[in-house]
């Protein structure tokens, strides 16, 4: 199987993609976290902050405002116990115990790692890896690699303003062993929610933050001692409390680097970390994609020109003008909840959906590495809608420009049980549903400019927009449940973005919900 052929399945024919006859082996199945072993740790305060309001720089950066913002971007933050049937025809059940985030996971299985390199009082300078389970730093490199880093962006931050920077990785069999090769269209998603989450925590502890998509590969998983047929960085996020140079320049922008060499000066590290799985299987579309994907040179590096996008000529409504929102993001996060069957159908007013449309899309915008410097570029993910019992609004299929906070009507009618027969499985009723959302983006993911690394950026960007809407979601009391199985095709006829070579990246239904009874208990001071 080509790759073309292969992201054109992941997104439209998952079975052709998958490897056959595949078997889940759940007594086998890896630890959701990473654990190394024989290494220095450093604990991290427990103490952490109960509220989230604020966004003024702080006024003393030290080890446990690192350690609060490591736990509200991916710590354990809740257990949860739920109890499924062991099949259709028995009686018996057996509990499912998982610790959960506050950064949502498919399958609640967080195939990513954290990384940092600090620069912070209290803390040797080097690079670390968050130890989730024990909520810790573990050290991998001890030493100053601010000039490595600035040449492995391409001379493109200065890295010496910054405090810190976070790499977030993917291990390829944490999803894959239950996913199959679906797992390459998940790890991206997952990346991105994580992603989105950082950003909005950085902003309630003052930190600026950026995202660069390009980097050297090679260099970046040497640095952190990752086994490349294991484990890669997706994205590298600077932090920074002082003003930093994030914009493409600096005397050495025009100077190529290559990965190769750049290695050369650091010897290898192999730290050893535990593997629980006793039978690792290959996943050679997995390892091929990510191959495909690396730059091995700065002078690969690009930015994506806006594209012009005709005006559309579909009856148009104007949303209420609302003020941004403001909630306490611990308050929101610790809120957060996936309805699947317990969606309860209410209405809903503009007021909340022209809230929900604006603080999502307003809290999106970020610097990157992809847009060009000074220039108002138009987001590469966009919102479709799919609404039923909106106050004020017309059931019907609508795309927001969040240019100019309108609504624009694509096709009428209520379009719930159409996209009912859509999905791959029953495990939400969007009959109870009001508000079904679509992320859409570029059909070939900007492959001419940025190759195959354009998939795994477009999802990332499609999971970075769904936590911003996530979070909205849950401070105006609704909740969202992002959804993969559903039929592209079908959602893509609807809104009619074949004629403007879009895709529907992810689903989303939005709405009010009923209490679950379940146990769960949070975990934090």
């Amino acid at each position: 199987m080509s790759l073309e052929e292969f992201l054109h399945n992941l997104h439209f024919n998952i079975d052709k993609a998958n490897q056959p006859n595949w078997e889940v082996n759940w007594e086998d199945a890896p630890l959701a976290y990473k654990l190394y072993r024989g290494l220095p740790v450093v604990p991290l305060s427990t103490e952490v902050p109960l509220t989230l309001t604020g966004g003024e720089p702080p006024a003393r950066l030290d080890l446990n405002r690192v350690g609060h913002f490591l736990w509200y971007v991916f710590g354990f933050t809740q257990l949860s116990q739920s109890v499924f049937p062991k099949d259709s025809t028995e009686q018996d059940s057996f509990p499912l115990q998982s610790y959960r985030r506050f950064a949502p996971s498919g399958g609640a299985l967080y195939p990513n790692e954290l990384y940092v390199y600090l620069k912070v009082e209290g803390l040797p300078d080097g690079v670390y890896h968050y130890d989730v389970a024990h909520h810790s730093l573990v050290l991998l490199r001890e030493g100053n690699f601010d000039s490595y880093l600035a040449r492995a962006l391409g001379n493109r931050c200065d890295i010496s303003s910054c405090f810190g920077i976070v790499f977030v990785s993917t291990m390829f069999w944490k999803n894959f062993f239950k996913y199959n090769n679906f797992a390459y269209r998940l790890q991206g998603l997952d990346a991105g929610v994580l992603i989105g989450q950082l950003m909005e925590v950085s902003k309630r502890f003052g930190f600026a933050s950026g995202v660069y998509f390009q980097f050297l590969d090679n260099a970046i998983n040497h640095l952190l001692g990752l086994s490349e047929l294991e484990e890669s960085v997706y994205s590298v996020i600077p932090l920074s409390v002082e003003a930093t140079i994030w914009s493409a320049n600096g005397r050495d922008l025009y100077k190529n680097i290559i990965s190769e060499e750049l290695k050369q000066e650091l010897p290898a590290i192999q730290p050893e970390h535990i593997e629980r799985s006793l039978s690792v299987r290959e996943y050679p579309m997995i390892t091929a994609m990510n191959e495909a994907s690396k730059l091995d040179s700065t002078s690969s590096f690009r930015v994506i020109v806006g594209r012009e996008v005709p005006e559309r000529v579909e009856r148009t409504m104007a949303l209420p003008q609302v003020k941004p929102l403001s909630y306490d993001l611990a308050e929101a996060c610790g809120n957060r909840f996936s309805p699947d069957m317990d969606f309860n159908l209410g209405k809903v007013s503009q007021q909340q959906l022209a809230t929900l449309l604006q603080e999502a899309t307003a809290s999106f915008s970020y610097r990157n590495d992809l847009d060009e410097a000074y220039r108002s570029n138009g987001p590469r993910v966009t919102i479709h809608s799919c609404l039923y019992n909106v106050e004020g609004i017309s059931n019907g299929a609508y795309y927001y420009d969040s240019a100019k906070h309108i609504l624009r009507e694509i096709c009428p009618g209520d379009h719930r049980l159409h996209l009912q027969t859509g999905m791959s499985l029953d495990n939400v009723n969007l009959l109870q549903v009001p508000l079904c959302l679509h992320v859409a983006g570029d059909k070939e993911f900007y492959k001419t400019e940025l190759g195959y690394r354009g998939y795994r950026i477009q999802q990332m960007e499609a999971g970075m927009l769904v936590q911003r809407l996530l979070l909205a979601a849950s401070a105006l009391g609704m909740g969202g449940h992002p959804l993969l199985g559903f039929d592209a095709n079908l959602s893509d006829e609807l809104y009619k973005m074949n004629q403007k070579g879009k895709t529907s990246l992810i689903q989303i239904p939005i709405g009010p919900y009923r209490p679950r009874p379940w146990l769960r208990g949070s975990l934090h001071s």
